[in-house]
């Protein structure tokens, strides 16, 4: 399915709002490690919050090929936004799927009018990339739920007012023995663990989280108890291409930079544009970009004819990550030592672009989960 005429209407006014309102604060944001919140209202009053979620719930109701485009293009005004964009898109899928009509009023309307922040609680210090070795526990009470446990890198935590918290409801199920609980954290027994400083998309709020015999109530429960494992697993594929359409955002970002840098930089009384060393890695920029996006809208458009896109989404993602990472170096290497001072666009580009070979899934997971499809 190609771009129609209603999605590339879309993309424009994405990037319309990237240019005007989130490009010219990219820089402070970077700086300051600042949550922009009054910037997250005028996305969602512009309808970029929960873009795939349904008009009735108060989202976009549009598809995951609307959703991979929006994300692109507000990464290339700064990487932090899309990603805050892209837990909502995550946490609206969940309660849009699974959520009681009480959760989605209480939760997901506020959400996607920017009323109330969100926190997707997976990791822990032992729990990653193999939930095997989660250890945060809730215990069913005769009124609902008691919660005990710890989170740490949690997007959002430092600022977020609820939560969404795998946790083990039946230790001897394994993965069939965890579920999701929604957690409002102003609850007594919920702490915040310090405020991480990272290397890039330092905007993005991360934090850790703390659950000491928090009580819960029957209704905090997330879908089915022993079901929130295989929950999480039905909504990794979007944001998989959610993640991949970020680092195409990123690519296409240090792709214009550094064209318009080779064509104004001049040195041995030349421009460096008309040097071959700098044209083959324009030319590999462009080629990367390229190819990240076209896999990108392959993923989405299997997921929106509802087939399986397990094997597109970590393909697209991985690719999309590993180039975004290879190709802002190169950004950096054209602009020279000017490319390696802060403030300087493809310098934040590079710090951005690590984080999406490692979040939604290490691309060395990446590559398992390729070959098992494969060989299967």
């Amino acid at each position: 399915m190609p771009v129609t005429d209603w999605h590339a209407a879309l993309r424009d006014a994405a990037r319309r709002f990237a240019e005007e309102e989130v490009a010219p604060l990219a820089a402070d944001l970077d700086e300051q490690e600042r949550y922009p919140e009054e910037l997250y209202r005028r996305l969602a009053e512009a309808g970029l919050f929960g873009v795939s979620v349904p008009e009735a719930l108060g989202g976009a109701g549009a598809d995951v090929l609307s959703y991979a485009l929006v994300m692109e293009e507000l990464s290339r005004g700064y990487a932090s936004v899309a990603d805050q964009v892209g837990l909502v898109e995550l946490l609206g899928t969940l309660l849009t799927q699974h959520g009681t009509p009480e959760q989605q009023d209480r939760y997901l309307r506020p959400l996607l009018k920017a009323e109330r922040r969100c926190a997707y609680a997976l990791t822990e210090a032992e729990a990653g990339s193999d939930l095997a070795g989660l250890r945060t526990r809730a215990m069913r009470t005769a009124d609902g739920w008691v919660l005990d446990g710890a989170k740490l890198w949690i997007h959002n935590a430092p600022v977020a007012d609820f939560a969404a918290v795998l946790a083990r409801t039946d230790p001897a199920a394994g993965h069939r023995g965890m579920s999701i609980l929604l957690v409002d954290l102003n609850s007594p027994g919920v702490t915040r663990d310090r405020k991480e400083h990272k290397m890039g998309q330092r905007a993005s709020q991360v934090g850790g989280l703390r659950f000491d015999g928090v009580t819960l109530p029957a209704g905090a429960l997330l879908g089915q108890e022993g079901r929130g494992f295989h929950m999480m697993m039905s909504v990794l594929d979007k944001g998989r291409v959610g993640i991949a359409a970020l680092a195409v955002g990123i690519l296409q970002a240090a792709l214009d930079e550094s064209i318009d840098y080779a064509k104004q930089r001049r040195q041995f009384g030349q421009p460096i544009a008309d040097f071959q060393a700098v044209q083959w890695m324009i030319a590999d920029m462009a080629k990367d970009t390229h190819a990240a996006r076209l896999m990108v809208h392959h993923a989405a458009q299997v997921l929106d004819s509802g087939g399986r896109a397990t094997l597109p989404a970590s393909m697209a993602k991985c690719f999309a990550s590993d180039a975004a990472v290879a190709r802002t170096a190169d950004a950096v290497q054209i602009h020279g030592g000017s490319g390696y001072i802060r403030g300087v666009r493809v310098e934040r580009l590079y710090r951005d672009a690590k984080i999406t070979q490692i979040y939604e899934g290490t691309n060395q997971i990446q590559r398992m989960i390729m070959a098992r499809a494969l060989l299967a």
